[in-house]
C-alpha cells in the first residue's frame, strides 16, 4: 500500500464512521474531499467494500501491525475482542481477512483499539518469556466443531506439546485425526490459540501457516520458561 492509498483509505474509514453516527453521505462526501457522488462512492465502495448508502450496518473492525521477534504481525479486533492475529507473510491471510469481513459483515479499516493496545503488551510479555496465559478477549469464528478444537488446544500448557490425534481422542472421535488437523490450520488466533503446540504423532513438527521455521522456534521458546 502506498502512502496516498494509505491516506485515502483513512479517510475513507473516516467517513464510514461518520455514516455511522447519522451524518447525510452528502455531507461525509463534501468533507472527505469529493466533488463527485459516483468518485466518492466508487472510492469508498473500493476500500470498505460496499456503497455508502448501504454501510451503516457494517460491524467496523480495526486493524494494526504490531512487531515482534519473529517478524510483523496483524491485529484485528474492535472494542470488545480480537478477532485475528497473523503474522503477515503467513499463507492465505488474505483469504482469512476476507472470509472474516464476509462472516461479520465489516468494514476492516486501519486503526488502534485497547483490545490491539492489550494483545500488543501481551505480545511483549509473551517474547520476553513472562507470560504463560493470554489474557486479552477474543472471538472465534467458526464452525461448532473448529471451537471445540480450538477450546483444546487453548488447554495445551506452555512448554507442553499434543498430537493430532490426542486431541480427537480428547474430543471422543478418535478418527476426527483430519478433521482436528483442518481445524488448527483454520485458527485465526495464533499464539493466542496456541496451535503450534501440536505435532505429529511420531513426533515431527507437523504443519504450520507461519512457517516450520517459526513453529519451531516458538516450541524451543516456550520450553525455556514454561515448565
Amino acid at each position: 500500500m502506498t502512502f496516498v492509498t494509505y491516506g485515502r483509505a483513512c479517510r475513507l474509514g473516516l467517513a464510514l464512521k461518520q455514516i455511522k453516527e447519522n451524518k447525510a453521505v452528502i455531507d461525509v462526501q463534501i468533507d472527505s474531499g469529493y466533488d463527485s457522488g459516483s468518485g466518492f462512492r466508487d472510492a469508498f465502495s473500493k476500500i470498505i467494500g460496499t456503497p455508502p448508502a448501504k454501510s451503516k450496518k457494517l460491524k467496523l473492525l480495526k486493524a494494526d501491525w504490531v512487531d515482534t521477534p519473529l517478524g510483523p504481525m496483524i491485529a484485528i479486533a474492535d472494542e470488545r475482542a480480537l478477532y485475528l492475529l497473523e503474522f503477515v507473510n503467513c499463507r492465505g491471510l488474505e483469504r482469512e481477512i476476507k472470509r472474516l469481513r464476509n462472516k461479520l459483515r465489516s468494514a476492516i479499516l486501519t486503526g488502534k483499539t485497547e483490545i490491539i493496545d492489550s494483545i500488543e503488551k501481551e505480545l511483549k510479555k509473551y517474547f520476553k518469556g513472562e507470560l504463560k496465559q493470554f489474557l486479552t478477549p477474543i472471538q472465534m469464528i467458526g464452525t461448532p466443531f473448529q471451537k471445540r478444537v480450538w477450546s483444546e488446544l487453548k488447554k495445551i500448557p506452555i512448554g507442553e506439546t499434543c498430537s493430532y490425534s490426542d486431541i480427537a481422542k480428547k474430543l471422543e472421535n478418535s478418527r476426527a485425526v483430519r478433521a482436528v488437523g483442518g481445524a488448527n490450520g483454520a485458527n485465526q488466533l495464533a499464539l493466542v490459540i496456541p496451535c503450534h503446540r501440536v505435532i505429529n504423532a511420531d513426533g515431527q513438527l507437523g504443519g504450520y501457516g507461519g512457517g516450520l521455521s517459526r513453529k519451531k522456534w516458538l516450541l524451543e521458546h516456550e520450553d525455556k520458561y514454561g515448565k
